[in-house]
């Protein structure tokens, strides 16, 4: 009970400062240096340039109707993980605006389109790792998903290059091309952040010594093996695959403590994005 509270609390505050790191970014590098980006903030900078209303304001109407409708299409369990954004953005961006030295950070244009990119990736992936949303623009393409069946991604893509289109009118080229450049920043940035930590290495062994390399994966290095029942192709010979998963930096300490068994043993790398289960998600259980 404690430990899920504390994870639950660990989430809230992970959510909050994601929130506020977004809000950071564009305050500190995107107003000030008029750059465009896609999402909501990229659809509100339009609006704010064609009819004045603040950023801050359209992003809270916005965010509001989007959960709204994410509420009605996707339900109330939806709804609850997208309600901290939906409010708190918003408040966090008006706040941060009255800090008139924020906006003061650099007038460099590639640099604030690194830094907002880095930034605004980061703050994104950090929510959904916490296991909620940033709410605004990522509804419409999950309620698109469950109504048609189109791909989220593909439709998230569609959404931002749209946004992007429309901001041409009111930005010169140079600006379009950073533009470009800031999306796709912070969508490699996301990426590596949803994967941070969860990434491990498959690693297969083919060798008549598989029950020694098998012990040794146990007893020396700490991690679990199974064995696989498998035939080679030209011999037909029934043969053991020893399969394992262990983390990055023991793959070399594995690599040499196999080839000290079997010389000649085959090895198959391969690297995954999550392991879920005894040893990684959940606790080592020794019998």
């Amino acid at each position: 009970m404690k430990r899920s509270l504390s994870k639950n609390i660990l989430h809230l505050i992970g959510i909050l400062v994601g929130n506020i790191i977004y809000a950071l970014a564009v305050t500190m590098f995107i107003l000030p240096n008029e750059l465009i980006t896609g999402g909501t903030t990229g659809l509100a900078l339009f609006v704010n340039n064609q009819t004045g209303l603040s950023i801050s304001t359209f992003v809270m109407i916005f965010n509001i109707l989007m959960f709204i409708l994410g509420a009605v299409v996707l339900g109330k369990k939806f709804a609850l993980t997208t309600l901290i954004s939906t409010f708190f953005y918003p408040i966090a961006l008006e706040a941060l605006q009255h800090f008139p030295e924020l906006q003061k950070m650099t007038q460099d244009t590639l640099l604030s389109t690194i830094y907002a990119g880095l930034m605004i990736g980061f703050a994104i992936g950090l929510v959904i790792r916490c296991g909620a949303s940033t709410g605004g623009m990522d509804i419409p393409p999950l309620v698109l998903n469950k109504k048609f069946g189109l791909p989220v991604s593909v439709m998230l893509y569609f959404f931002d290059c749209l946004i992007l289109l429309s901001q041409m009118l009111i930005s010169d080229k140079e600006r379009v091309l950073y533009g470009i450049l800031l999306v796709l920043i912070y969508t490699i940035v996301l990426d590596k952040v949803l994967l941070f930590g969860d990434s491990k290495m498959q690693v297969k062994i083919v060798s008549e010594k598989y029950e020694e390399i098998t012990d040794m994966i146990i007893h020396q290095l700490d991690r679990g093996a199974t064995l696989l029942h498998s035939e080679t192709g030209y011999c037909k010979k029934n043969i053991k695959v020893v399969l394992s998963v262990i983390s990055n930096r023991e793959l070399p300490k594995l690599n040499d403590m196999v080839l000290s068994i079997d010389p000649n043993a085959f090895m198959i790398v391969n690297q995954i994005s999550q392991v879920n289960g005894r040893g990684f998600t959940l606790e080592k259980e020794y019998k």
